[in-house]
């Protein structure tokens, strides 16, 4: 069967992603957690044993009468405890230094979005990675925690914020008012939501726990970063609400044996880029103070914050309210919290604390005996039983004291150690679910290397041999394999994996599929063996003309896909672009001299042994194309003419100008690990002071952006593009981000909600128009031209999208991105006469340095989040989604388009330039990830598997979802060109 190799290509590619959702379900690994659903009190362990009877069955009292957890979102540790806290948060630091208060640094692990950090601090536990896909849409939580256990215990639990905990805990709440948390545009009113109720509900006393969550600090970060000037106010109003909540809390103070507590903290930080989701000290290390008139007894000494887990609040929470520990809780009691209690009640606390971690290691390491925890509390168990019994009988002396201590400490090793090895366990991936897929995903991957020769051939067609295989004996044989594994590991495997668990139609039609792709493979590779001598050494005559360039390519993708077995190399996968794209320019420098200056030479001197016949036809040819360069020369503009008078000098120094341009992107936004923490450009840019310098860039930019591409528009689409530049700088405006001439300072800012819908309006208007054109060229067999307006124009729709939705600063990096790809169009490409294979790994290179050049990185928190919002007046979960992954790949996806316009040009010379085109796509989209998913298996016990691996898993998954996409958009080109070539 005969497939063109477009469609091959993206039936591939749709095929591997399948297998790397297969691969993906089982890599991400469940979290550890208790087989027991719901802890009880009927469960609580008895004080270990005196002799005769066991004296303490029940919880101890609770330590508080009521608590307020205040929960800042995005709050770094430095705006509480630093300079910022001294400044703004006066009444806190008070606290802190002086009044009834502990202070922490509580760490967090990745990633570190809101939702799995909730879940955190309310059961203990550490979620999975793959909690960060699942955040824009959280369900509700089934395992045992906080809130649960205190509505069951009868307590009124009152919550206003963000709605994320709506939908974790609903049903949960006597009284609560949500708010959206992704809509990062707003900063005001998502707070005041929440403050408004706050002199009600202080007033009376019908609840047990209040939970305020501010979401107005996180909104500023994804806005404007956390040095803007706008988190100073910020932090001041939270301080403001915290005196009015502590001030309320003092005044209903009846018992001071039985206090309130306060707690401040936060669920993740913010980095330096104003995000969060990766690991850096300032996303992962946030405040926690806990203000109650229990722990008076600092005689108001300040000690610096000790370090603690997040996952600790949790049961320190749980027994402050006398309830019993979430059952999949990895914390420990906070020792300072219970200090002022009595060395029997705190012996308690630890006592059981230590009882749930060690039944918790239980059932999830069959050795746990072995542990080094286990064994630690099993010693303390009995030191703690000579305790009671010397304490039954009515010691005071110093030796129950010193013994007391020395069991505490023995407690609090044994938690530490308890902790510890649960952390480890976390990783338990689904083997059987990643090795299935990595197979599907390495046969597609083979299936495209092997079919190279054929798909990139003058027909661009690649005969399937589909028939013959699949009714072979083999593909029976293997098919029978296949499902006496599935059956023997589904069997035999003591934890259910998720390929197991799926229906027998869905597993049979995967192991099908695998048999089928594996006969082909092997037919294939049979074919290429058994043919004639004479081929092959036509192959090894074709490959031995490689230029230095196809080198460069071969070696540089194959270099940068190997350099991903290392993380250092992937948290500064951006300084490997821009060495191979300034590689590349210094190569392209090398082919214009050897054309302009060593080609024509050679040439003068074949002339003499050319025959007369030839020199007669090029005489003729001469005289042809010089009338018609005339006739052209009268119509040229200044400008057209300038290029043609110095054509050659312009090509000789058009890679140095790509290389200048590169150079001054590079310090525009600082990613990677090694230099994020120093102030770049971008900065610079946009912090309050250089609001009106700003400005100017992007009224410069914009002009720019509309200069260079209305030249191919319609007539209505460059008015259009027109108008909705406009609309961007109003957006901009609107918002606060840059101001008009008119205007001094920044006054009645909106959410630009109106402006920005302006302009979507004219960007689908634009590709509205350019998809008509397309259709007319197509459907209806027009005027060609048509078809490379009609991609031109969705190309500019595009443009005009990712100018709305870029953080203002970076549309430089879109002014840059165009004037590089007209150099390379005009003055490289077509002088140079590349093939569609070297075109397409070129534009993927550059696409591939703007990701980074924009500020990306493979760490989550540099994902803007903030453009998935622009225009929205409330979250809508399927337009924030797109758009916030548009703007992500923008550089990738551009790049490729642009490509798809190029290769469509050069259809008339070479028919099959957007087939090769698409198939060299697919191969350095499949590589990276083929590859990838092998290293990341192997690696999976790495100490940066979730920091540094993991969320580089995930970009490459989504770029080959987007490439897939963009291979469509390639075969559905490229089917009516070859339908029409046909007839």
């Amino acid at each position: 069967m005969k497939v063109g190799s477009s469609v091959l290509a993206c039936c591939c590619l749709l095929i591997q992603v399948l297998g790397l959702a297969l691969f993906l379900r089982g890599f991400f690994p469940v979290p550890v957690r208790s087989q027991s659903r719901k802890s009880s009190i009927s469960e609580i362990p008895a004080e270990p044993w005196a002799g005769k009877t066991s004296n303490w069955t029940q919880l101890p009292h609770p330590l508080f009468k009521r608590v307020v957890i205040l929960l800042i979102d995005a709050l770094r540790q430095d705006f509480v405890f630093g300079a910022k806290g001294k400044e703004y948060m006066p009444y806190i630091t008070q606290l802190i230094e002086k009044g009834p208060s502990l202070s922490f640094i509580a760490k967090a692990t990745a990633p570190t979005v809101t939702m799995p950090r909730i879940k955190a601090l309310m059961t203990g536990s550490i979620p999975g990675f793959i909690d960060i896909v699942v955040n824009l849409n959280s369900a509700e939580l089934l395992e045992d925690n906080l809130i649960w256990q205190a509505k069951q215990a009868g307590k009124r639990i009152v919550f206003y914020g963000d709605d994320t905990w709506i939908k974790l805990f609903p049903k949960h709440f006597v009284e609560f008012d949500g708010t959206t948390s992704f809509f990062v545009s707003d900063f005001t009113e998502v707070d005041d939501n929440v403050t408004r109720h706050l002199d009600d509900v202080l007033k009376r006393n019908d609840w047990d726990m209040l939970i305020l969550h501010y979401l107005g600090l996180d909104h500023i970060g994804h806005l404007t970063g956390p040095h803007s000037h706008l988190i100073g106010p910020k932090l001041y109003e939270m301080d403001l609400v915290l005196k009015k909540i502590h001030s309320a809390l003092m005044s209903k103070e009846e018992d001071p044996s039985f206090p309130s507590l306060l707690v401040v903290c936060s669920d993740h930080g913010m980095s330096e880029a104003g995000s969060h989701g990766g690991s850096s000290d300032e996303e992962v290390q946030t405040p926690l103070v806990l203000i109650s008139p229990a722990f008076n007894n600092k005689a108001g000494t300040f000690k610096e914050p000790e370090m603690i887990q997040q996952t600790d609040l949790a049961p320190t929470l749980a027994l402050g309210l006398g309830l019993p520990i979430s059952m999949s809780s990895l914390g420990m009691v906070l020792p300072t919290v219970i200090e002022h209690k009595t060395m029997k009640e705190q012996l308690r606390f630890f006592h059981l604390n230590g009882y749930q971690l060690c039944k918790l290691l239980k059932e999830n390491l069959k050795t746990y005996e072995k542990d080094d925890g286990v064994e630690q509390f099993k010693k303390a168990e009995k030191l703690h039983a000579n305790w009671i019994k010397l304490y039954l009988e009515g010691n005071t002396s110093e030796v129950l004291t010193n013994l007391g201590r020395k069991l505490i400490r023995q407690y609090l090793e044994a938690l530490q150690k308890l902790s510890s090895s649960l952390s480890k366990q976390v990783a338990e991936y689904d083997i059987y679910s990643m090795t299935v897929g990595a197979i599907i995903t390495l046969e597609m991957f083979f299936l495209l290397i092997l079919a190279i020769p054929s798909a990139l051939s003058s027909k661009a067609e690649f005969d399937l041999p589909l028939a013959s295989p699949v009714f072979s004996l083999f593909f029976y044989l293997t098919c029978l394999v296949l499902a006496a594994v599935h059956v023997v590991v589904c069997t035999s495997a003591e934890n259910m994996c998720f390929f197991c668990s799926i229906s027998w139609m869905m597993v049979m039609g995967i192991m099908v599929l695998m048999s089928a792709l594996l006969c082909i493979l092997l037919s294939i590779l049979g074919k290429i063996i058994l043919k004639p001598k004479l081929s092959n050494e036509k192959k090894t005559s074709d490959t031995s003309t490689w230029s230095e360039l196809d080198l460069l390519l071969l070696v540089g993708t194959l270099g940068h896909v190997l350099s991903m077995g290392a993380s250092s190399f992937i948290e500064e996968e951006h300084q490997t672009w821009y060495f191979l794209v300034n590689t590349l320019c210094l190569a392209l420098s090398q082919e214009m001299c050897r054309k302009y200056f060593l080609v024509k030479k050679r040439n003068n001197v074949n002339t003499e042994d050319s025959d007369h016949e030839a020199k007669g036809e090029v005489y003729i040819d001469e005289i042809y194309d010089a009338h018609k360069k005339e006739l052209r020369e009268e119509k040229l503009s200044i400008l057209q003419r300038f290029t043609k008078d110095n054509e050659k000098w312009i090509s000789l120094t058009s890679p140095g100008v790509i290389l200048i341009f590169c150079r001054l992107l590079r310090p525009l936004n600082q990613t990677g690990v090694q230099w994020i923490h120093r102030s770049d450009f971008g900065h610079w840019l946009t912090s309050s002071e250089h609001k009106a310098e700003l400005s100017f860039l992007v009224g410069i930019c914009l002009v720019m952006i509309f200069i260079l591409i209305q030249g191919k528009c319609s007539l209505v689409s460059k008015v259009a593009l027109m108008f909705g530049l406009l609309g961007v700088y109003s957006y901009r405006a609107a918002i606060g981000h840059v101001l008009y001439p008119w205007q001094q300072t920044t006054k009645d800012i909106t959410k630009g909600i109106t402006e920005a819908r302006f302009v979507y309006i004219f960007v689908l208007g634009i590709l509205i128009t350019g998809i008509k054109d397309l259709l007319k060229s197509h459907v209806m067999c027009t005027d060609p031209k048509a078809k490379s307006m009609g991609l031109w124009e969705v190309y500019s729709g595009l443009i005009l999208l990712a100018a709305l939705l870029f953080r203002p600063h970076n549309l430089v990096v879109l002014v840059f991105c165009l004037l590089i790809q007209i150099i390379l169009t005009m003055f490289i490409w077509k002088k140079l006469k590349y093939d569609a294979a070297q075109i397409t790994i070129m534009h993927y290179w550059f696409g591939q340095a703007f990701f980074f050049f924009q500020g990306n990185s493979n760490s989550v928190s540099t994902v803007d989040i903030a453009a998935g919002f622009v225009g929205l007046e409330n979250y809508i979960e399927i337009p924030a989604i797109l758009l916030t992954a548009f703007v992500t790949y923008s550089g990738p996806f551009l790049w490729s388009i642009h490509l798809l316009g190029y290769l469509s040009g050069e259809t008339k010379k070479t028919s099959t330039a957007v087939a090769h085109g698409c198939y060299c796509y697919a191969i350095i989209r499949s590589l990276p990830v083929t590859v990838y998913i092998i290293l990341v298996t192997g690696l999976r016990y790495h100490l940066f598997i979730w920091s540094v691996f993991s969320p580089k898993l995930l970009y490459e998954v989504i770029h080959l979802v987007i490439s897939t996409g963009v291979c469509v958009t390639f075969t559905v080109v490229d089917k009516n060109k070859v339908s029409k070539s046909e007839v």
